[in-house]
């Protein structure tokens, strides 16, 4: 295997935290977002992780950030270690291709989802209730269906343990119902911007999930976007309703962790060679699809 990055080790950086996936330090007026290549599954961190993961994550980013820049701003500030902070410069083999220095923003309190499809938790709640975060969607829907127009299910943001669904309009009773209207106009405009790239590049966006911040009263998009982390894409080529689809995203390490006698929380298992192989594979090859 490759050398992975588990952990960053600048010691004359202030380092403020460390999230399922990225460490962030804070550097004057800015911060800086360097994805590790940690891999979590159930809202837990395994002990190993996946070799290159955090770049390909940034890279995808990076790549729609810079497609979203005409439907809305975002935090990114320099992504080449050169235009960086000269105390960032010695930390090179650390940085390059996987971090991004970045604007401080205010982040929203909630994940804002839209879902094309019908897949993951919000295929298991329609079985029951013939909903999705309590949003009645037409009867007869199998796994995996295209629901007639994406919809917008946010929900709320644990920095341990699992996030849960929410309704609209309990959303819009923690931000306000202003800030809940625009984070849900722009959350359909990216998403739909992306289906289409994608689809020109026979890629199927299931959902995906955004994060968005407050910088000098106005809405930008934060973190990570439309990664293998943060979304389902499926092959357009193999698509088949009726059925879970072939994923380029950690669909892989889940499947293999649900045949294991394990409850799910910590400590994780190790992931074997084998699978954090076919893993990084998928990662990159999302990455190449998708950025040409």
């Amino acid at each position: 295997m490759d050398d992975v990055l588990l952990q960053t080790n600048m010691s004359d950086i202030t380092f403020l935290r460390k999230g399922k996936v990225r460490d962030i330090y804070e550097i004057e007026d800015y911060l800086l977002l360097i994805a590790s290549d940690r891999i979590s599954a159930f809202d837990v961190v395994l002990p190993n992780g996946i070799p290159g993961k955090g770049r390909v994550l940034t890279q995808i980013s990076l790549y729609w950030f810079r497609q979203m820049e005409g439907t809305i701003k975002n935090h990114i500030v320099a992504t080449e270690v050169k235009d960086y902070p000269a105390v960032c410069h010695k930390y090179a083999d650390q940085l390059e291709g996987r971090s991004m220095l970045v604007k401080k923003a205010a982040p929203m309190p909630v994940e804002c989802i839209v879902r094309g499809y019908l897949s993951g938790s919000g295929w298991k709640e329609y079985q029951k209730s013939g909903t999705v975060c309590k949003m009645k969607l037409p009867g007869g829907l199998v796994e995996s269906s295209k629901l007639p127009e994406p919809i917008f299910t946010p929900s709320t943001k644990a920095e341990e343990g699992h996030d849960i669904n929410i309704s609209y309009e309990e959303m819009a009773e923690i931000v306000g119902r202003d800030t809940a209207e625009k984070l849900k106009d722009v959350s359909l405009k990216v998403y739909t911007k992306a289906r289409d790239i994608a689809e020109e590049k026979g890629i199927i966006i299931a959902d995906t999930k955004f994060e968005f911040g407050v910088v000098d009263g106005e809405l930008i998009l934060i973190d990570e976007v439309l990664t293998p982390d943060s979304s389902r894409f499926w092959s357009a080529r193999t698509y088949q309703p009726g059925k879970g689809q072939d994923s380029y995203d950690k669909q892989i390490i889940r499947d293999y962790l649900l045949t294991l006698e394990w409850d799910q929380t910590y400590p994780g298992p190790v992931l074997p060679d084998d699978i954090v192989r076919k893993a990084i594979a998928r990662y990159k090859e999302i990455y190449e699809i998708i950025t040409g």
